[in-house]
């Protein structure tokens, strides 16, 4: 669950768990981004943003958003909306043009299955930050 509250925005997240979740069972933890409309993830060596088949599916799809998302999910929105973020974040914080941005995307980006537990199928994308450091 997410409450919006001016700029900041916190949310339900897993600080760990498998890949595929499948009996429910996650190490739960709370987090707050400021000025993201999205979920970034930071590590030493990357950043990893998440797209989803339906990244507001509970404002979406009203008071049926949890039984509707089966209905809705695919994994081609939820890459579509991975790569929209992956692009506006190379674009907006590493200040790459777009055609730029899409061209890295295209060669250097890995994009992976997030989850499909919930129905609100998932993809990640992994920039490696070693992309912007010079030798």
């Amino acid at each position: 669950m997410a409450a919006r509250r001016r700029r900041l925005r916190r949310a339900y997240l897993h600080a760990s768990q498998g890949d595929s979740e499948l009996c429910g069972t996650a190490i739960e933890c709370s987090l707050t981004f400021a000025d993201l409309s999205y979920p970034l993830v930071e590590t030493a060596d990357e950043w990893i943003l998440h797209g989803f088949s339906s990244p507001n599916h509970l404002a979406e799809l009203g008071q049926m958003a949890q039984s509707h998302i089966y209905l809705k999910s695919t994994l081609d929105d939820a890459m579509r909306d991975a790569f929209r973020k992956t692009r506006r974040f190379l674009m907006s914080v590493k200040g790459l043009s777009e055609d730029e941005a899409v061209a890295l995307i295209s060669v250097a980006v890995d994009f992976g299955i997030t989850q499909v537990v919930n129905g609100n199928w998932g993809v990640h994308a992994i920039i490696r930050k070693s992309l912007f450091t010079r030798p």
